[in-house]
């Protein structure tokens, strides 16, 4: 006789890159618990043109609400806190602006979990950097690509700050 197993399996799409720490916050539903959440504006194109790409995340998981709340102080200070990162179960959000401009219009958000941070810089310092390895893949899973380092993340800022 075989047994059937009722264990879920689950593929995972995660995202990783560096970005800017923002708007660190925790946010009171209606319905549901508290949850500390922030923003992070992500580095993305070439060097010497970089542009952002805005995420809405919600922190996930112990050590991250912990690395997240440390950096409270340093972004309402305005500080530059630049985090190495990667996010899971992105989704879009459609929204109406309210104020401004664009007010009455449509707008869409990318919303994520940040799952892991892999290093903090605050004000181009390095003040953070996981000691633990990420797991690794599993045979299902497919290979992560290569992971910016800091240094090759001040340089693009570097670049990007200088044109």
């Amino acid at each position: 006789m075989s047994e059937k197993t009722s264990e879920k399996t689950y593929f995972d799409l995660h995202t990783t890159g560096i970005g800017y720490l923002n708007r660190i916050r925790e946010v009171k539903p209606k319905k549901g618990a508290p949850f500390l959440a922030c923003d992070i504006a992500a580095l993305n194109g070439p060097s010497d043109d970089v542009s952002y790409v805005r995420f809405d995340t919600r922190v996930s998981g112990s050590e991250a609400q912990h690395l997240v709340s440390r950096c409270q102080e340093a972004v309402d200070a305005e500080k530059k806190v630049l985090i190495g990162f990667k996010l899971g179960d992105l989704w879009t959000d459609i929204f109406t602006y309210s104020k401004g401009k664009r007010a009455g219009e449509q707008g869409v958000g990318l919303k994520a979990r940040l799952l892991f941070i892999r290093w903090i810089k605050i004000d181009g310092k390095p003040v953070y950097k996981a000691e633990r390895a990420e797991a690794k893949p599993s045979d299902s899973d497919a290979e992560d690509p290569p992971v910016e380092t800091p240094e090759t993340a001040e340089a693009a800022e570097a670049e990007a700050l200088a044109a």
